[in-house]
């Protein structure tokens, strides 16, 4: 599709939308669109510059912010309209939209089922950068076939504008639960947990890290089962170009960010989504983010230096198993987190089954350790006597005028008999 034909679709979808809410009737509007044409079509002005919305707002048939208000819906319906020209699928309804993708309900003639597809906006299909994450997404996500993680089934072009084809999810995520001030309690919080780090650990061991693990990222299907969804920023562990593009640069959500991903290392692995999977599942039970500032840098800023407040010290009723985990999943150093996911997943069963998270208290009971000793020298603790240390001269020790005086009453006593 043109240039010009895009221009003029949109212009016939926002006047019918200026109709529809009242700001003008048909006739107005019609005299605007055809003057649109006239004046294209005999000066070759710059369609931008002459489109319905600047000939409505210059002939005050509309105000600017109530063109600004009816755009963006103008332009979904636009974008809508466009997708349905995506080959051998249906589109049912939007389901939502983002900064960068708008996601639609299809459905797939060939195997008359539902689908998902995501569309990117058209103001980024001529994005190198973003067209090529975009299929990076796509392949990412059908290199890994698990229960856990929503299926992509396709990617590709059609016309103008790039998709991604995925299983469609019917249900909710994490995300809506918690905006709705759901507090999870912790059997459920778990049961949760357990699906998306098995979902990890397939993705890990298939060489792939997701790098934003989040509530908004957990979907729950109406029979209860968790997936893991958008795969936009996840890499090989592998590719170094990749990583070594992207240094510096500070990839995922803020709330639940890794201090490795803030700092924009090169050798971000693992261990970042096991990060935000403790933070996603301290957020399930106390029902609020580990850190929050009033801004991202904030944010970021106590993900990197405050100390994280124990779970079961916000809510009693935790166990305290949990919490450890939660604890050592979001260690800021990374060495001190698990080894692996499979580690974590491990004492998340363990958890579950009522018994204590053997991986995680074997790491408080070496940290205890390490504290003990620092202690034994620190400035605090008592004071460590080495061969270094000063002496006190000897008269000026308490033990030795007490051995005097033992001396002295001794010799008075042998004294006294010796005269008898």
């Amino acid at each position: 599709m043109s240039s010009s034909s895009v221009q003029a679709n949109l212009d016939t979808i926002l006047g019918r939308l200026v109709v529809e809410q009242g700001l003008a009737d048909g006739d107005e509007v019609a005299e605007c669109l055809k003057l649109v044409a006239e004046t294209r079509k005999s000066s070759g002005e710059d369609e931008s510059q002459r489109s319905l919305a600047h000939v409505l707002v210059e002939r005050g048939v509309v105000t600017r912010k109530q063109l600004d208000r009816l755009r963006p819906k103008a332009q979904d319906e636009q974008e809508q309209t466009r997708s349905q020209q995506i080959p051998g699928f249906q589109i049912v309804r939007r389901l939502g939209s983002g900064a960068m993708a708008t996601v639609y309900l299809a459905k797939q003639l060939s195997l008359d089922r539902l689908v998902a597809i995501k569309v990117l906006p058209k103001k980024y299909t001529n994005n190198e950068d973003f067209v090529s994450r975009f299929y990076a997404e796509g392949r990412a996500a059908a290199r890994l076939n698990h229960p856990n993680i929503v299926a992509a089934y396709d990617v590709g072009q059609a016309g103008d504008f790039h998709y991604f084809v995925m299983e469609y999810v019917n249900g909710h995520t994490v995300y809506d639960d918690l905006t709705s001030n759901k507090q999870y309690d912790e059997k459920e919080a778990l049961r949760i947990a357990l699906q998306i780090a098995r979902a990890l650990d397939h993705a890990h061991k298939a060489g792939f890290i997701h790098r934003d693990v989040k509530p908004k990222n957990v979907m729950l299907t109406k029979e209860g089962t968790a997936k893991l969804a958008d795969m936009g920023l996840a890499r090989a562990v592998s590719d170094r170009e990749a990583a070594e593009a992207e240094a510096g640069k500070a990839f995922g959500t803020p709330y639940y960010i890794s201090p490795e991903q803030i700092r924009g290392l090169v050798d971000v692995d693992y261990r970042c989504d096991i990060y935000g999977l403790g933070a996603t599942l301290y957020h399930m039970v106390t029902g609020r983010v580990p850190f929050d500032g009033p801004n991202p840098s904030a944010v970021m800023h106590k993900h990197l230096r405050a100390e994280l407040i124990p779970p079961d010290h916000i809510r009693s009723d935790l166990t305290t198993g949990i919490s450890e985990v939660i604890e050592v999943a979001m260690a800021k150093d990374r060495k001190d987190r698990y080894r692996s996911t499979e580690d974590m997943l491990n004492d998340l069963e363990e958890v579950a089954e009522g018994r204590p998270p053997l991986q995680a208290r074997q790491k408080f009971d070496l940290s205890a350790l390490t504290d003990m000793e620092a202690t034994a020298i620190g400035n605090d603790g008592p004071e460590l006597i080495t061969s270094d240390s000063p002496a006190t001269p000897l008269v000026e020790q308490p033990v030795f005028w007490a051995a005097v005086a033992g001396w002295v009453i001794a010799l008075a006593l042998l004294i006294t008999l010796m005269v008898r």
